[in-house]
């Protein structure tokens, strides 16, 4: 027995000691709240606002880098999904998986190249209620290359998803669009202003000069999916691409990307005198912007100069206001997301040109329609309020992650009818997280009480500890094991879970076919009372520690894993003590 009793603390401190080891996968972003997505390439924002969260679409560039082979250029060629991403405190973000484009739209018209579908580009975004089905109805339109513009609606802005057409909604002989081969259809930006009418921009890549006259704007009929009437020209000057709408003051503001054109001072001021500007020549690569009260009148647009600094090669951004405050929403070249990976050795050195969507608060005047220059840095936004812990949150939601990959991401119901990165609401995504990988999320607000309970749903068996930072001690270790998707609850110290939270990390030290759907808090409460909730067991079935299904409970001894589903159909799994009789 004295023996026994050795080797078992023997192998408990062997234990103890390899956890103690456990690296904790490269921290790509830091204390950063720039780029959006630790984990996850994309570009070319659009966003909306919606019942408090703010809702951010932008091109899957992440899916061109895994059909690369995580290597080499981006080409764009792969890309045939949209991503979406939402916050409601602008630095803890929850990935809501993909539109899976390509086959949403693979009916499209065959037999016209031009209306036919290729691939995703460049979304905008919008919403409204319609009064008469008292529905609320989402309008994502986005660029099949540079032959048009699809559109794709929604009564969530989640999806799922659908094509209302059968080919694009904007083509080469869209009234008023580009010639067939001459200059772009492309990067829609659209926008439903005061009077409920809805309006969408496109164009790019005219010739590099001060006037290429490759910008568009066309009305849309009521529905939305149908444009009304011709397109007109925008005369942008040094217009490259990146078109978006906005309604600000009651003004249509029209931002793109300006181009690489060299700037002569005569031909500029040759532009001023022909059209209303007081505006200096913007740099190239910049983002613009110009102002009217009448968009189908060419000559009533003014050129008010730039407002978003260069990137470094393409830019695309969007402004959105969001609980009072604008943002400026753009994409960064990779080198913070990307340079870091390299440098650490987990990208291969010759992938270049994969994006990361960016934010930083902009400065807008409603009342005159005037934006100012924005401010780019890595250090991104402040946060607007704390995360609530007593809240079940997302498994997807996080500021920061290590070891989590873009593959990681998948679905929780067998035999979905949508694709492995769906268009479905978060709930149904779930994160495989191995040995070494870890989420953070930032400014987690305990209370004056603290937390006495810590809830995880999720699959498999793995060793977790809650931290405040990487390299931190643990706050608390727990130990899930569940064959089904189903919730433990564990007991923890609310001194230490107490006040506002830097960081909560839930790192995973050690891993067995690890999946997170969600995870919550349960405060303390001094007087002792607990509310009861109703959870009637319908179905159960006990396991023992391996997994292995028990069919006499009564006659194994020892710990076992008890499931149960109950009278909501909700499952639930919790480690109790078998006593053999």
């Amino acid at each position: 027995m004295y023996k026994k009793l050795l080797l078992s603390v023997a192998v408990m401190a062997n234990c103890i000691s390899t956890n103690a080891q456990t690296k904790l996968a490269d921290d790509y972003k830091g204390t950063r709240n720039n780029p959006i997505s630790a984990n996850i390439f994309c570009a070319d924002p659009t966003a909306l606002e919606y019942n408090g969260r703010l809702y951010v679409y932008g091109s899957n560039d992440h899916q061109e880098f895994v059909a690369n082979g995580k290597k080499g250029d981006n080409t764009y060629g792969s890309i045939k999904s949209i991503v979406v991403f939402s916050t409601d405190d602008m630095v803890n973000w929850t990935f809501h998986g993909t539109i899976d484009t390509k086959k949403l739209c693979s009916g499209w018209n065959p037999s016209a190249w031009y209306r036919g579908y290729g691939v995703s580009w460049a979304p905008s975004v919008t919403w409204r209620h319609n009064e008469t089905t008292d529905k609320d109805e989402f309008f994502l339109y986005f660029c099949n290359s540079s032959h048009g513009v699809g559109v794709l609606t929604a009564e969530s802005p989640v999806g799922p998803w659908k094509s209302p057409n059968k080919e694009l909604m904007i083509a080469y002989d869209t009234p008023g669009a580009n010639p067939l081969n001459s200059n772009a259809n492309f990067d829609p930006g659209v926008t439903i202003d005061d009077n409920g009418v809805g309006w969408i921009s496109f164009g790019g890549l005219g010739p590099s000069q001060i006037m290429p006259e490759a910008a568009r704007i066309i009305k849309l009929k009521p529905n939305m999916t149908e444009v009304d009437g011709s397109a007109v020209k925008i005369h942008a000057p040094y217009h490259f691409e990146a078109n978006e709408l906005n309604v600000i003051g009651g003004k249509y503001v029209y931002t793109y990307c300006s181009n690489w054109a060299g700037r002569d001072a005569t031909e500029w001021n040759n532009y001023k005198s022909e059209h209303p500007t007081s505006a200096n020549a913007p740099g190239g690569g910049t983002m613009c912007y110009m102002v009217s009260d009448n968009p189908l009148d060419p000559d009533s647009w003014e050129f008010k100069g730039y407002y978003g600094p260069g990137v470094g090669g393409n830019n695309h951004s969007h402004l959105q206001k969001f609980q009072g405050k604008y943002y400026h929403i753009y994409h960064n070249h990779g080198d913070i997301l990307l340079n870091a990976m390299k440098k650490s050795g987990a990208v291969d050195a010759s992938a270049g040109d994969y994006r990361s969507i960016c934010v930083n608060q902009a400065d807008v005047n409603e009342q005159t329609a005037t934006v100012n220059p924005v401010t780019l840095n890595t250090e991104g936004v402040t946060q607007i309020k704390n995360l609530n812990p007593y809240e079940w949150q997302q498994a997807e939601t996080m500021v920061s992650c290590g070891g989590v990959e873009y593959e990681a991401f998948t679905n929780i119901k067998k035999n979905t009818k949508i694709s492995q990165l769906g268009n479905d609401a978060s709930e149904n995504l779930q994160v495989n997280m191995k040995a070494g990988s870890w989420i953070c999320v930032r400014k987690v607000d305990f209370g004056t009480n603290g937390a006495a309970k810590f809830t995880l749903r999720g699959k498999g068996t793995a060793k977790i500890e809650l931290r405040t930072a990487r390299a931190g001690r643990p706050l608390t270790t727990v130990e899930f094991s569940s064959t089904e998707m189903g919730d433990q609850t564990f007991e923890v110290d609310a001194a230490k879970f107490k006040g506002v939270k830097s960081n909560i990390l839930i790192a995973v030290t050690e891993a067995t076919d690890f999946y997170v759907d969600a995870w919550q808090f349960t405060a303390y409460d001094p007087t002792g009372i607990e509310e009861v909730v109703s959870s009637q067991k319908v179905k159960q079935q006990r396991y023992d520690l391996s997994g292995r299904k028990l069919s006499d409970a009564n006659n194994h001894r020892g710990i076992v894993i008890e499931q149960y589903t109950d009278e909501n159909g909700v499952k639930h799994s919790r480690k109790v003590v078998s006593c053999k009789e």
